[in-house]
C-alpha cells in the first residue's frame, strides 16, 4: 500500500441498532479500502451510535470521493445514518476572534505554521487594533471591528459577513472578551469553539485567577467548549488541569492558567479539525487522536 494514497474520514451517527459497524466496514472491504483507524461508541442512555473511520482507497479500482459518497448513500439510508466522508488532506477554514490577550492566538498561529494543525486561517477578527502586526506578520487579513453596547448588532453583522465570505468551517474565540448574542450563537451552533479560564462552572466575571487565589485553590484549569446561547455552558470538547499550591501568587496563577488555556484550546481545535468530535445533545462524544 502506498503511503501517498489519500486518506478519507467517514463519520456517522444513527440510532443504536445491530449491524452498524458491519454496514461501514463491509462497505469499505467490498471496495478494497484499508481501514487505518476506527472508533465507535454506543450511548446506551441516549440510544445513539457514533462511528469514525479513517481509511485508504487504493484498491485495483480506486473510487473518487464523489463516487464513494454516492455508493454509501443507499447503504446509510437503511439505518437512517447521518454521515459524511471527507478527504483528510482538506484543511478546515478557521476564523479566529481575539481581543487583546495574545497567548492563545500566538500558540494557534505557531501550530498552524508548523503544520501541527490541518487548518487554514482566512481571517482574524478583533474588537481592538492591538494584534494587527501579529496577523500581518503571518500574512493573514486582520479585521478591526470596534464594539460598544449600542453598536453590538452592527459589529456582529460584520463578523458574520467575514465568516460567510471566507467560507469558514469554524470560528475560534481565542480569548475574545465579548459575549456573543443569542442570534450569532445560533448561527454558529456546533462550529464555534471558546476557551474558558476554569473547569466550568467556576470563577466567572472579572479577575478569575484572583478569585481562585482568594479561595486557596489547589488546581487551575481551562475548558474548551462549543459556543451556545447559555453563557459558558456549551458542550465541552476538552479540559486541562494543573496543580498549584499555597506559594502561587495571583500573577503566577495567571501564568499557569494561560499555559493551560492555550494547550486546551489547541487540543480542542485539533480534535475538531480531525472530525473526532460529535455533538450528543448537550454533551460531546470525542474520539481522542494521537
Amino acid at each position: 500500500m502506498s503511503s501517498d494514497t489519500a486518506t478519507y474520514i467517514l463519520t456517522g451517527t444513527c440510532k443504536s441498532v445491530r449491524g452498524t459497524v458491519d454496514l461501514v466496514t463491509r462497505f469499505l472491504f467490498d471496495r478494497e479500502c484499508y481501514i487505518t483507524e476506527m472508533n465507535s461508541f454506543d450511548d446506551t442512555e441516549g440510544g445513539r451510535f457514533f462511528i469514525r473511520v479513517e481509511f485508504k482507497n487504493d484498491g485495483s479500482e480506486a473510487l473518487s470521493l464523489e463516487e464513494l459518497e454516492r455508493q454509501f448513500t443507499d447503504r446509510a439510508a437503511a439505518h437512517e445514518m447521518e454521515w459524511l466522508i471527507r478527504d483528510a488532506r482538506t484543511p478546515e477554514k478557521v476564523v479566529i476572534l481575539v481581543s487583546k490577550y495574545d497567548h492563545c492566538i500566538q500558540d494557534l498561529l505557531h501550530r498552524y505554521r508548523t503544520g501541527h494543525l490541518n487548518i487554514e486561517i482566512p481571517a482574524i477578527i478583533s474588537n481592538h487594533p492591538d494584534l494587527r502586526e501579529l496577523a500581518e506578520w503571518h500574512d493573514i487579513p486582520y479585521h478591526h471591528f470596534p464594539i460598544t453596547a449600542e453598536t453590538k448588532p452592527q459589529q456582529e453583522a460584520q463578523i458574520w459577513r467575514v465568516v460567510e465570505e471566507t467560507g469558514a468551517d469554524l470560528v475560534v474565540l481565542a480569548r475574545y472578551m465579548q459575549v456573543l448574542s443569542n442570534d450569532l450563537c445560533t448561527k454558529l451552533e456546533g462550529r464555534a469553539i471558546n476557551i474558558h479560564h476554569s473547569l466550568l462552572p467556576g470563577f466567572k466575571g472579572a479577575k478569575p485567577y484572583h478569585q481562585a487565589y482568594d479561595k486557596g485553590v489547589k488546581l487551575v484549569g481551562a475548558t474548551a467548549h462549543y459556543v451556545s446561547s447559555d453563557l459558558d455552558e456549551g458542550p465541552i470538547i476538552s479540559q486541562g488541569i494543573e496543580a498549584v499550591d499555597h506559594t502561587y501568587t495571583p500573577e503566577r496563577l495567571v501564568a499557569k492558567g494561560r499555559d493551560t488555556e492555550r494547550l486546551t484550546l489547541a487540543r480542542a481545535l485539533k480534535l475538531h479539525s480531525e472530525h473526532r468530535v460529535f455533538l450528543d445533545g448537550k454533551k460531546t462524544v470525542v474520539f481522542q487522536g494521537c
